[in-house]
């Protein structure tokens, strides 16, 4: 299966790249591809993950992508809706990634509000403000996935390894708890 996997550069993400770090087939965009570099590549894999930060009109572009792109702020917005749509297994790993998914009917695995950082636990009212918990709660969702797409690239069966997995920790890990409440499959 060819994979691309659209993970912008940027440090505070970096614990993300265990979910795609021993996958055979990938292509890695991380900076510098056009808009229609973008497309195209989407149009030309098997599966498509998009990670990093964002919002709900898509992935942010974090000054990593020229300027050809509408609205440049996004790698992965409106305009590669289209592209996307062709596709039932993607993922989509990006804070409030769920309302861009939900918004233009696309399907695959995908996250809500993902807090990763102290301050986004705090603005989201997650009782553990402590960076260990927040580490604890990336590394083991990043490395989790990563197994999960390492042994399936089917949707139902990622989510349902990740809800039982990732779920354990968030018996016991606040921020965990958090995320685990807000991953979905369409």
């Amino acid at each position: 299966m060819k994979t691309l996997v659209i993970h912008p550069q940027d440090r505070s993400t970096d614990f993300l790249r265990p979910i795609y770090a021993d996958l055979d087939d990938v292509t890695l965009v991380t900076k510098g591809w056009t808009m229609n570099q973008v497309r195209e590549a989407i149009q030309t894999h098997d599966q498509v993950m998009m990670m990093g930060h964002g919002s709900p009109n898509g992935l942010f572009a974090v000054g990593q992508f020229p300027i050809d792109y509408p609205h440049s702020s996004y790698v992965i917005g409106a305009s590669m809706v289209e592209a996307l749509s062709q596709k039932d297994n993607n993922i989509f790993i990006w804070c409030n990634a769920d309302q861009f998914v939900n918004k233009h009917g696309l399907k695959g695995f995908y996250s809500g509000m993902f807090v990763s950082e102290v301050g986004e636990a705090f603005y989201c009212g997650v009782k553990t403000f402590d960076q260990a918990s927040v580490d604890e709660s990336n590394d083991t969702f990043a490395r989790q996935l990563g197994e999960c797409l390492g042994a399936t690239r089917a949707p139902d069966q990622i989510f349902d390894q990740i809800r039982d997995q990732y779920g354990l920790l968030a018996e016991v890990n606040a921020i965990a708890e958090y995320n685990h409440q807000r991953l979905y499959l369409k």
